[in-house]
């Protein structure tokens, strides 16, 4: 680990996007944990979330550009690089017919994240910290809820690809997914 690893999330970057590799050494050895869990449990294949990572590293590195220093969500900015970056993987390997060319103006537009500036800040402590009680809030939702927001999030699938997926309309898959984050969110114990 870092000498510096007291840097918060948006100094480490500042740094990297210095060229300063041994900060991103810092970012990598604060993130990869939580990336590669989540990368994993998209890809469900160690090897492929490992190369992966390494992957969104390099992505890191040379798109550091791309990152916008005024929304300054170096967490949530990481964490939806991974989750694009492995969705894109499970769906080039299911239906590579049926998907766009990975070039650099795709990457720049799928793959990298554009975060809202009104986004709430969050960094690696704060979620850690909050990771107990999201789960369990997680775990109080109905099954059926469970699964529309698993396939929203660790399948990407858009609401038109869920609703083919469970045979129901189109605006039930709205309300489930509605319901589910309306329940994810109210069962979550406010911070003090």
């Amino acid at each position: 680990m870092s000498e510096n690893n007291n840097n918060s999330d948006k100094e480490i970057i500042l740094k990297v996007t210095g060229n300063d590799s041994k900060a991103l050494e810092e970012l990598y050895d604060r993130y990869s944990p939580i990336l590669f869990t989540l990368i994993n449990k998209i890809v469900q294949e160690k090897s492929a979330a490992e190369d992966l990572l390494s992957d969104i590293f390099v992505i890191i590195w040379q798109k550091i550009n791309l990152f916008d220093s005024e929304a300054g969500n170096v967490y949530t900015w990481m964490i939806n690089l991974a989750r694009n970056k492995a969705i894109d993987y499970v769906k080039r390997n299911n239906n590579p017919e049926v998907m766009e060319e990975y070039s650099d103006e795709y990457e720049n537009q799928y793959i990298i994240p554009h975060l809202s500036s009104s986004a709430e800040q969050m960094d690696l402590d704060k979620v850690l910290s909050m990771k107990d009680k999201i789960n369990d809030s997680f775990n109080k939702l109905t099954e059926a809820q469970q699964y529309v927001l698993n396939l929203a999030y660790y399948k990407g699938y858009n609401k038109e690809e869920i609703a083919r997926e469970l045979n129901i309309p189109l605006p039930t898959v709205k309300i489930k997914i509605s319901l589910a984050l309306g329940n994810l969110n109210k069962n979550v114990p406010a911070e003090e």
